[in-house]
């Protein structure tokens, strides 16, 4: 698998949807901060990436 995913998850601030693109070259466990495309808070997203079933799992949380 080398081609980008992407993912959706919920903004742990405002709850509104956002979407991402995920390198899975990053491997299967990854974890960095995006910008909420609404409210514009930093969450820390926890990427989890199904090599034997390309699916990406993403859960949010604030930044500390």
């Amino acid at each position: 698998m080398t081609e980008a995913n992407s993912g959706t998850y919920q903004c742990a601030y405002c709850g509104e949807l956002n979407e991402t693109v995920v390198d899975p070259t990053g491997g299967p466990r990854q974890m960095y901060v995006e910008d909420c495309a609404v409210c514009c808070r930093p969450n820390v997203l926890h990427i989890l990436i199904d090599p034997e079933n390309p699916s990406v799992s993403i859960e949010s949380e604030p930044e500390s």
